[in-house]
């Protein structure tokens, strides 16, 4: 995925950021695919510091075209599927500061689906100025440390990534046993 989209930058150079930007806010939209690979390339097309903070840009845009998405298009239909999350439902019941607090925690972790934040907030009644502002200073740190480890892979040689996917195996596994031990 990285890969085609570098070549699409490449091909395209002077629409890179806007091409960059509309992934970005794709990604966000579908809400389940992880955006480590647009980051990615940004980093390897435009350079450490200018690939992350269009990866910032295109992440807090995003997140409030799907906010503003999910708001107009799921609010009636889906609002009852998220009984399952408690966190989920502690969030669409939040209002002002425990809102605020809510999504900028949520952000932060970096385990928690970007997808079920924005689209429980989404469902709730979070203004979209308070939901932009929580997310996007929640996104900063988590985004600055996706910049970092994909700067690092992409300098990784075959045995680094070897290693790397054995340790993501591994952590994943441990991951899917504990929360399948909180169900």
């Amino acid at each position: 995925m990285k890969e085609a989209l570098l070549q699409l930058f490449s091909e395209h150079a002077q629409l890179a950021l806007l091409i960059s930007l509309l992934a970005s806010i794709l990604i966000a939209v579908l809400g389940v695919v992880p955006s480590f690979f647009i980051t990615a390339a940004n980093i390897l097309f435009f350079g450490f510091w200018k690939g992350t903070a269009i990866s910032f840009a295109g992440e807090a845009i995003g997140a409030v075209v799907a906010f503003w998405l999910y708001r107009k298009g799921f609010k009636r239909s889906i609002g009852a599927s998220l009984n399952k999350f408690p966190k989920a439902q502690r969030l669409i019941a939040a209002e002002g500061r425990e809102a605020f607090v809510l999504i900028l925690s949520m952000r932060l972790l970096p385990f928690v689906p970007s997808g079920l934040v924005t689209f429980a907030a989404a469902l709730g009644k979070v203004s979209p100025p308070l939901f932009f502002i929580a997310s996007s200073l929640g996104k900063a740190p988590a985004l600055l440390l996706e910049a970092y480890s994909a700067y690092q892979v992409t300098a990784f040689g075959t045995q680094g990534k070897i290693i790397l996917g054995i340790c993501a195996v591994v952590l994943l596994f441990i991951v899917v046993r504990r929360i399948n031990r909180l169900t």
